[in-house]
């Protein structure tokens, strides 16, 4: 959560807002994806590659906005949380407040009702399809 961000005060997963592109570049899938690998890098302190991103989910928002969720390839919990810290330190340090003032990992689409306080309206259509498929995996 952070009372930074598009939804503050609200549970939600690391993200941002698209750019407008430059001067005649084209807003297209892999414009979508280089812009989709900055947002770990600069709330997680994790890089991520265009290449290393898979596109999960488009969802559209209460306000009628448009979202696109990419999967970052996996991070153990010790090096994601390691990361997190360090980039917070680092906002902090030059006067700012993180986008993401909390990391909470969740293990199941149940763990989101342990989560006090409210959700961003994406984060729950998002997560379960994400278990389910997970758990459909494994089997």
């Amino acid at each position: 959560m952070s009372p930074s961000t598009a939804v503050p005060g609200r549970w939600q997963l690391p993200g941002g807002s698209v750019e407008p592109p430059q001067d005649g570049a084209v807003l297209n899938a892999t414009a979508l994806a280089g812009q989709a690998a900055r947002e770990p890098a600069e709330e997680l302190g994790v890089a991520a590659s265009a290449e290393g991103l898979e596109l999960w989910v488009a969802t559209r928002g209460e306000n009628g906005s448009v979202g696109l969720t990419y999967l970052a390839p996996p991070l153990p919990e010790a090096t994601l949380r390691a990361h997190f810290t360090a980039a917070a330190a680092a906002e902090r340090s030059q006067g700012r407040e993180p986008e993401l003032d909390t990391l909470v990992l969740v293990g199941s689409a149940d763990g989101l009702a342990g989560l006090d306080g409210p959700h961003a309206d994406y984060l729950g259509p998002i997560v379960r399809p994400f278990f389910d498929q997970r758990r459909v995996m494994r089997r």
